[in-house]
């Protein structure tokens, strides 16, 4: 049986910045779970540009596709429009009950540390990982209380982001193909316990 994989989110979970469609997070996801003996069927909701305020649309179009498996990537928009968690995160927390109520196992990769990003200044890189680290926080409690996985990359992978800078696409923004292997090497455990947990 073919597992219905949904991705959701924003522009990392689309992919942009990679050099092919190959590269994306999802499709190495895609691609590990079928190497552990899970074949899938992957599809892309997440939208480049995408906040938290964007998530219960994207899972209500999910929920209708009826997933086994979902992901949200979602934080760093929030973060760059300095929205606050306790605006973020509701929507996050209606997003999985959707997908939940739906039968999905759902894996949350909570807000990257923005403080790595190139172009962040140096004397603002203390007050930019302060909030990445309280919206991440939030997102990972809400993920948790409603029964979620969580992929804890947004802030533990942030040392590799920031010594080297070639896992950043030319807009020193988004990652490139280099830095979405990093991504979904470190999304692929999680993601891979969501998929056995279906299995039983």
């Amino acid at each position: 049986m073919t597992l219905r994989f949904a991705i959701l989110g924003d522009s990392i979970a689309y992919g942009q910045g990679a050099s092919a469609p190959a590269d994306t997070a999802a499709a190495r996801l895609s691609a590990d779970l079928a190497a552990h003996g899970v074949p899938n069927e992957p599809r892309i909701f997440a939208v480049p540009g995408a906040q938290s305020r964007d998530l219960p649309a994207q899972a209500a179009r999910a929920a209708a596709w009826h997933p086994g498996l979902a992901l949200i990537i979602i934080g760093a928009n929030d973060l760059t429009r300095f929205v606050p968690p306790q605006q973020a995160v509701p929507r996050l927390t209606a997003a999985l009950r959707t997908l939940r109520a739906a039968g999905a196992e759902v894996v949350v990769a909570p807000a990257p540390d923005l403080s790595v990003v190139p172009w962040v200044p140096a004397e603002m890189r203390a007050l930019v990982r302060a909030g990445s680290r309280l919206l991440h926080d939030a997102q990972t409690q809400a993920a948790l209380a409603e029964g979620a996985h969580v992929a804890d990359i947004g802030m533990s992978s942030a040392a590799g982001f920031a010594g080297d800078h070639s896992l950043f696409s030319a807009d020193r923004f988004h990652p490139s193909s280099a830095g979405y292997a990093v991504i979904a090497d470190a999304l692929a455990p999680a993601v891979r316990k969501a998929a056995k947990v279906l299995a039983g």
